[in-house]
């Protein structure tokens, strides 16, 4: 029921930051925190007493409610781990609700996994919809190096060479890379749709694949 809980909490944070997204400085009326979260205006009210009175939210009756700074680092926390999870879904890539179910991963994100997603698309990255990935927090930001960039293959120029850091593939996939001596921290540089390896010639790659496999490189 806690771990339950925490997740409400979550999604009302969240989308209090989506108010702030659009206006930063308007208060939010609990009538239209409610309409957004298909919830009704008492459940709303209720639980936006309970956050302000942990100190997420400054609420004031009538008039509505505004995030503080520690709301504020949370919701925008929430937020970041949902677009994250719409990138992976994207770049799965996945065939159902990409938002739905982004909504229910964005909870068993923990730091770690960020890290790694964050890693994974880069300090520049927007969502599939196009919007931008809100900065991370200052203890994330810290375990991400500023010289290192996670591009696909199909991002990266030609003759341009990277670690490979991540291969989303189905596993027959991968042990027909690995047979070819391609795997995570291979070395490889891009010649059009071919991996090279110290002057030689790896393999030749379709542009699905090409898509789906990542690799760090060390920005100048």
């Amino acid at each position: 029921m806690v771990g339950h809980f925490q997740e409400f909490e979550d999604e009302y944070l969240e989308t209090m930051y989506e108010f702030y997204e659009s206006d930063s400085e308007a208060r939010v009326r609990t009538g239209q925190l409610a309409s957004r979260l298909g919830v009704s205006p008492a459940s709303a009210t209720e639980m936006v007493q309970r956050l302000a009175q942990r100190g997420f939210l400054d609420y004031i009756p009538y008039k509505g409610a505004m995030l503080t700074q520690d709301g504020l680092v949370h919701g925008r926390k929430m937020k970041r781990r949902h677009r994250l999870a719409e990138v992976l879904l994207e770049v799965l890539p996945y065939e159902g609700n990409a938002h739905e179910t982004a909504c229910r991963l964005e909870h068993a994100i923990d730091d770690d996994l960020e890290v790694a997603l964050s890693a994974l698309v880069g300090p520049e990255a927007v969502d599939p919809s196009g919007r931008p990935i809100p900065e991370p927090t200052a203890d994330i930001a810290l375990r991400l190096p500023s010289t290192v960039q996670s591009l696909s293959l199909s991002q990266l120029a030609d003759g341009q060479e990277g670690t490979l850091a991540a291969i989303i593939l189905p596993g027959a996939a991968v042990e027909i890379l690995r047979g070819e001596g391609i795997g995570i921290g291979t070395l490889v540089v891009k010649k059009a749709n071919q991996l090279w390896h110290d002057d030689m010639l790896l393999m030749t790659l379709s542009t699905e694949w090409m898509d789906r496999i990542f690799v760090k490189i060390h920005k100048e």
